[in-house]
Order: structure tokens, then C-alpha cells, then sequence
């Protein structure tokens, strides 16, 4: 059972019932990459880790154990529309969580000593992501597509637009972004509804005077199916095919969540792996994925093969892109899909820290979410018409744009 209730201050609670010994809770702030101004990418990423730098009473090393003492986990991390602060301990030490989340998400000070060591860190997290041409290439490939958007670059920032942050620049992100109507608390564990909701009024104290949130999103324009080559110097060649797809909001999302599984997912019987894998032994990894925004989405299928067979790998995708274009998927076809993704989604609903986030994320931008049995209505009520659409609409040869590292 989810219950929900809004703070005077204007925070959202969203708290699910679980017999689990496991509690996961924590902030999803509607503060991302997109908002980020043009001479500060990467600032929502730094800030971030800056939450554990210290707060008004806590120094880093009393941060990094008030969590790990009792076994539990503290993490974060940022997206392109979202930052996530959370923890993960056993239910009986969820007060203790929420006292320290409340904490960083609201008194975090970022002491200068601390930052200049992070920065060094974040470095080396940008410098290890380019030796990884496999990571890499999704985020090339989306600046690609969201080219002149607030989607269109890297949630790790640059070199040089880290050493411009300073304690000042990340406390006014923080004081203009990090306010209880940006935001929501999320709650997966055995504590009931009323407590979470004392402990909340009593740990979540927000004494900024900032104005509300100033928004810099805008939706983004289409843009051009694009084809480009980039010269890596690599032994493999690593190649995205894949364009614009459904928001979050969308009701074709379901859909297309159906055919990206089918055609890409997880499973060893996707329709791609079958095709370059199994058949023709031409690739060790071929994949699609589907990441909805609030307001656009996109569709990718990646796959890393040796250069002379990536024409070859080529022709088999849009060959399979043509056959759910052409001829959709037939009822028993669709049913088959529909039980596999069903099963999918329930053993990973078992995950109960994924299960917290996921209705952090949906609730920070629909302010409601799907319980289980609502979610398989929805897959159930996915018709073979419908796909057929959404695969004409989506795997258009000409909404699809390419890009290779080799």
C-alpha cells in the first residue's frame, strides 16, 4: 500500500508498505543536468557529491559512517531531469537515515578543502569514462540527437567547467534548486506512514530564502536524422542506431517498452541477439534500450563488433526494424512478449531498493505510480495495431540517426 501527504513546507511524502526487513528511502530532486547554465555543465553532478563533503555539524568522515556502522549504504546520483540522495539499511535503522538524509539534502556546506579533493575525483571519473568507448558512445550519441538542448551534454561536465565551481557556486544551486517543492521523500520498509510523516516534519528543515526554482528547461526541437564516423583509434568498433522516442507521459510508451524488450532486451531470445549473436557469431554485445523524459524520450540498440562486419550487423538490425515495421507482431507473437515482460518486471520488483527509486522518479513527475497489477493492465491492454504504429513511428529508417567509434 503507498501513502502519501504533503509537508507545510511543501515536501512530498511517498511512503510504501513492505514487510521486508530491508527499508530504502531517501530524496528525488528535480534538479538535473537540464538545469545546469551554460558555462556551469557538470555543476548538478559535483553538487551531488558534494552532499557527503559536510554539513553545518558533520564532517565527511562522520557522514561516510553514520550509515556504514549499522551495515547500511548511503548513494546518489544524478541524471539529465534528477538527483537522487538515498540510503539503504535495515528497517529498524530508518530513523537514523532519515535524520542524515534531511541533513545533507538541506545543510550541506561544501567546505572549500573538501571540493578542491573532489574535484580531483570527478576528473578521474570523466577521464575513465572516455577509456570506455561503450558508456561513452550513449552519451555522445545523445548530444547527437538533443544537439542545441538542455539535454545535449555530458552529466559529468568537463575539465575545465569543474575548476570554475566553487563553495558559492554549489550552494546557490543547492539553495535554488533543493527546496521542498522541488522535490519529493520516498519511503520502501516497515515503518508506518504516521512516524515517517513525524520524523519528517522534525529532521527536514529547509531555512533558505531563495526564490522558487528558476526553470532553463525547454523541450527540444526535432532535428535531422544525422550519420557520423568518429576516429577513436580502437581495435573494435562500438556503433548506436536509434532516434527520438515517447516522454514518461506518454501513452505509447508502454508499447514501445514491449517492442524495445522484444527487440533488444535483456533476454538471451531478444530478436537482435538471436540475429548478430546466436546466427551469426558477429557480436559479443547487441543491445536496445528506452530512457523516457518528462518531456521527449530515445530509443538506442548498440552493439560492438570487429570493423569489417558492421555493414553486415547493419543490415540485420534494419531488417529486423523492417519486420515490425512491416508486419507487427501477431497475437500469439504479442502475448509471448507480454508474458515475458511481465515476468521480468515482477522478479525485478523483488528489488526492493530499485522498486524505492522507481517510485521516487515516477512520483517527482506524475506525482502517482502504477502498483504491480496495474502495470500488467497496462502491458495486457497493449493491441497488435497499436505496435504496429508505434514501430512505423519509431523505427522509421529516416527518424534514425548513426553513430561510430572506430
Amino acid at each position: 500500500m503507498i501513502h502519501t501527504a504533503c509537508l507545510p513546507s511543501g515536501l512530498r511524502l511517498v511512503v510504501a508498505s513492505s514487510e521486508s526487513p530491508i527499508a530504502c528511502c531517501g530524496f528525488a530532486v528535480r534538479a538535473g543536468t537540464r538545469d545546469e547554465a551554460a558555462d556551469c555543465f557538470g555543476l548538478a553532478h559535483f553538487v551531488e557529491h558534494g552532499l557527503f563533503k559536510g554539513t553545518k555539524k558533520r564532517k565527511a568522515w562522520h557522514i561516510l559512517n553514520r550509515m556504514e556502522t549499522v551495515g547500511g549504504e548511503l548513494n546518489a546520483y544524478t541524471t539529465k531531469e534528477e538527483t537522487f540522495v538515498y540510503a539503504v539499511c535495515l528497517s529498524q535503522d530508518s530513523e537514523r537515515a532519515i535524520e542524515l538524509l534531511g541533513d545533507l539534502v538541506f545543510h550541506a556546506d561544501f567546505p572549500a578543502a573538501e571540493m578542491d579533493k573532489e574535484r580531483e575525483v570527478v576528473i578521474d571519473e570523466i577521464r575513465s569514462y572516455e577509456d570506455n568507448p561503450s558508456e561513452l558512445i550513449l552519451d555522445e550519441f545523445e548530444n547527437l540527437i538533443f544537439q542545441g538542448s538542455d539535454y545535449g551534454h555530458s552529466i559529468l561536465g568537463t575539465e575545465s567547467s569543474l575548476l570554475t565551481f566553487t563553495t558559492e557556486t554549489c550552494q546557490g544551486f543547492t539553495q535554488t534548486f533543493y527546496r521542498p517543492d522541488n522535490m519529493i521523500f520516498f519511503y520502501h520498509g516497515q515503518m508506518p506512514f504516521n512516524k515517517i510523516y513525524r520524523q519528517a516534519n522534525k529532521y527536514f528543515v529547509h531555512e533558505s530564502a531563495a526564490p522558487t526554482a528558476n526553470r532553463l528547461r525547454t523541450t527540444p526541437l526535432p532535428v535531422p536524422a544525422k550519420q557520423q564516423r568518429t576516429d577513436r583509434g580502437l581495435h573494435q568498433s562500438h556503433v548506436i542506431v536509434g532516434g527520438r522516442a515517447y516522454t514518461i507521459h506518454d501513452k505509447n510508451r508502454m508499447a514501445l517498452y514491449l517492442l524495445n524488450n522484444l527487440l533488444g532486451g535483456p533476454g538471451m531470445n531478444s530478436r537482435l541477439n538471436i540475429s548478430l549473436r546466436e546466427k551469426q557469431g558477429l557480436v559479443y554485445t547487441v543491445e536496445s534500450g528506452l530512457t523516457s523524459y518528462s518531456d521527449t524520450g530515445l530509443f538506442h540498440i548498440y552493439f560492438g563488433c570487429d570493423a569489417d562486419s558492421v555493414e553486415q550487423c547493419l543490415r540485420l538490425i534494419h531488417k529486423e526494424l523492417r519486420k515490425l515495421r512491416d508486419t507487427g507482431l501477431t497475437t500469439n507473437q504479442l502475448s509471448a512478449a507480454a508474458k515475458q515482460l511481465k515476468g521480468q518486471i515482477g522478479i525485478a520488483h523483488a528489488n526492493k531498493e530499485n522498486t524505492a527509486l522507481g517510485i521516487g522518479r515516477t512520483f517527482l513527475h506524475c506525482n502517482r505510480c502504477d502498483t504491480l497489477p496495474e502495470i500488467y493492465q497496462k502491458i495486457d491492454a497493449i493491441t497488435t495495431s497499436q505496435i504496429l504504429a508505434v514501430a512505423n513511428e519509431i523505427f522509421d529508417e529516416n527518424r534514425l540517426s548513426q553513430l561510430i567509434f572506430e
